[in-house]
């Protein structure tokens, strides 16, 4: 038997998934998270899941890793001392930025730069010069950078960023300043602007190789050192991937060479899991909303595949590099509850208990009422449920805290309860609003899916305010992002500014670019040991109108664009800005980049078989449990969720418990058991 592993890394657990390759069947694990040294989490959960599987870890072929080491460079400031070589005039490129200040008028008395992550006194210039049309107008001073790096060098940086202007259209100089590189400071990590994002805009081009060399020492020394000990414990046969920011995955070696695309590894697994169950219940369009501890992240996936941005921001950080569209808002399970003298209303978030102390039901010395107090007071969490599979909610204590809220508004127990979680439902709302509704799109033409620890508690309030259905519910929903590792592609794009006219372009130029790029990537996965005839090639264009900021990215069929010529990429601009503002002009239409992406074909994962799972709902229930929901009191059914099988018809009120999370169906709905063990909620007949 062959498996494979999808690992998620949190900030309080890592999540662990073990998938058999040959029946499908996946075992789930949870490890106390080691922010030290993430590795360490890592090789105690494989220890861990294959022990509940019972097989040796030389059994597993694949590790599907999604990673925060390089976000948490980025939020902790704690990455590389990075020297910059720019174009001799272009010093201060990251000081400048694009001159925009945060806040409304006036912010800029108030307001305080942050430390920047290639300093002033790391910073060189490169006597030289590329024109826009990529001519060399003045040779590069070789001696002169020379002596430059020798004073990096002897400064003790510890990555090298070089981003000359228009080596986008020419990196003839970048690399000749990278062959000195090498000479005068041998061993220290080079990142060229040229490789890491070749599109124009000088600001975003530097910035984004900056962030590149920043987290690369730390990524590339988690990345390799996994690997040694997975080599070690698992063999060598064993091939890490890790999961990229646009929900594809990267081989080791890739990831670690260009860790600017993996500051968004972690939401971008939940999204790759739903979209894999999701589309094996025949569902294409779908709003996801991934629940945790201290926010909730949003996406949206249109025809199987998720909304991709071309930026990347982090804390203070926006760097060029393409990432699920996901809009992230502070509520989650440990969003606290507060009501201030002044107003008596009652607010919850975006503070949170987080991990230590969490929520007052956790028993670790949080005192301030949290949703997931109010889900126990509310009986949603019921004592029969033991999170994480052994852990047991205090409800007397989740009880005390709430009531502090109910006695600062001067209402009753359980209408303070309901008012935190319907306030936190309504900031979840707004955010599936703003990437659904703000975006042009009808939510009501979608489905939901509902996923993270806390996500299935709030899904079908959820379905009710967004009128969404059905509500999805996948299978493992606290671990998703971990499936998510495991049943995504390995990927790799290349990209080329074009900045033209499109009338001012023939087909032929279009095409031969097009082309081009195809090779460049095919030729990339095929490096990393994937076969060009297995590989899915996607083309991309960056358009926008002549003299706008905005630029819009659409999807180009290759074949229809050699049929019919550049009005396919016209139309298609003029489609997708009337859907996402309304309108579209006569004017001339101006073609600002060209990608190619390279996918390598979908994992061959059987689907989970129920034959001979007993088909009897009531050898699902496991007791009964009081809830009180929309001002009533009910008696809810408890079912174990591993108990059901297709078929299977749950009809509210009804909790549906499993390890990692829990499932409440209110009272007039009912959630049916789709052929691949989905959860599917919806109103009663």
């Amino acid at each position: 038997m062959s498996y494979r592993l999808g690992v998620d890394v949190g900030g309080t657990f890592t999540d662990l998934l073990l998938i058999n390759d040959v029946t499908g069947e996946s075992f789930t694990a949870k490890v106390p998270s080691t922010p030290h040294n993430p590795s360490i989490a890592v090789l105690n959960g494989i220890e861990r899941i294959c022990s509940i599987a019972g097989i040796e870890p030389s059994q597993i072929n694949a590790v599907m890793h999604g990673t925060t080491v390089a976000t948490n460079a980025i939020l902790t400031r704690r990455g590389a001392k990075v020297g910059l070589v720019t174009t001799k005039g272009y010093k201060q490129v990251l000081h400048i930025a694009r001159s925009f200040v945060p806040g409304g008028l006036g912010g800029w008395v108030i307001w305080n730069k942050g430390e920047l992550l290639a300093p002033l006194e790391l910073t060189v210039e490169a006597d030289e010069r590329i024109g826009a049309d990529g001519q060399v107008v003045r040779p590069l001073d070789r001696e002169s950078i020379r002596a430059e790096l020798k004073r990096l060098a002897a400064v003790g940086i510890e990555a090298l960023t070089i981003s000359l202007i228009n080596a986008y259209v020419n990196d003839r100089h970048e690399r000749e300043i990278l062959e000195i590189a090498h000479e005068v400071m041998p061993g220290i990590p080079v990142s060229l602007s040229s490789e890491v994002v070749p599109e124009m805009q000088e600001y975003e081009r530097t910035e984004t190789t900056v962030v590149n060399s920043y987290v690369r020492p730390e990524v590339e020394q988690y990345i390799n050192h996994l690997q040694n000990e997975l080599n070690q414990r698992i063999g060598n046969h064993s091939q890490l991937s890790i999961l990229r920011s646009d929900g594809g995955l990267a081989t080791s070696q890739s990831a670690a060479k260009t860790p600017v695309n993996l500051l968004l590894s972690g939401p971008a697994g939940g999204v790759a899991g739903a979209i894999w169950f999701c589309s094996r219940a025949g569902f294409d369009r779908v709003l996801t909303f991934d629940v945790g501890g201290t926010s909730t992240d949003v996406a949206l996936i249109d025809n199987n595949q998720a909304r991709i941005r071309r930026e990347t921001r982090v804390g203070d950080v926006a760097v060029r590099a393409p990432s699920v569209d996901v809009r992230t808002v502070g509520a989650g399970g440990g969003s606290m509850a507060s009501v201030p003298e002044l107003t008596r209303a009652l607010r919850v978030g975006p503070e949170s208990a987080g991990a230590v102390p969490g929520p007052a039901a956790y028993d670790r010395g949080g005192e301030v009422a949290t949703v997931t107090d109010a889900n126990v007071v509310l009986g949603y969490l019921p004592k029969a449920q033991k999170l994480g599979g052994d852990f047991q909610v205090r409800h007397d204590l989740a009880t005390a805290a709430v009531q502090k809220i109910a006695d600062a508004m001067g209402v009753s127990l359980y209408e303070a309860a309901e008012g935190i979680v319907r306030l936190a439902n309504e900031h979840m709302y707004g955010a599936l609003r703003l990437i659904s509704v703000e975006q042009g799109y009808d939510p009501r033409d979608f489905a939901l899916c509902g996923f993270g620890g806390a996500g299935p508690l709030h899904a079908n309030a959820l379905g009710i305010l967004m009128n969404t259905w059905p509500v999805i519910i996948p299978p493992g929903p606290g671990v998703l992002c971990a499936y998510g590792d495991a049943t995504t592609r390995v990927k790799d794009e290349a990209s080329r500014s074009v900045i033209r006219r499109v009338v001012d372009l023939t087909l032929d130029e279009v095409l031969a670019s097009l082309d081009q790029l195809g090779t460049q990537v095919t030729e990339s996965l095929a490096a990393q040991g994937i076969e060009p005839q297995s590989q899915q090639l996607n083309f991309q264009a960056d358009v926008r109108y002549q003299g706008q900021a905005l630029q819009l990215t659409l999807e180009i069929d290759r074949e229809a664009l050699a049929s019919e010529g550049l009005k396919v990429i016209t139309a298609a601009f003029d489609a997708e800005h009337e859907q996402l503002f309304s309108f579209s002009l006569e004017d001339s239409h101006e073609l600002v980049n060209l990608r190619a992406i390279a996918r390598a074909p979908r994992p061959q994962i059987t689907e989970r078989q129920y034959e001979g799972v007993q088909l009897e709902l009531t050898a699902a229930e496991t007791g009964k449990s009081p809830i009180h929901y929309s001002g009533k009191d009910y008696e809810a059914t408890l079912y174990d969720r591993s108990k059901l099988a297709p078929g299977m018809v749950v009809t509210g009120p009804a909790i549906v418990m499993e390890m990692d999370s829990t499932t409440v169906v209110f009272p007039g709905y009912e959630a049916a058991v789709d052929r691949v063990g989905n959860l599917l909620i919806r109103p009663q007949e």
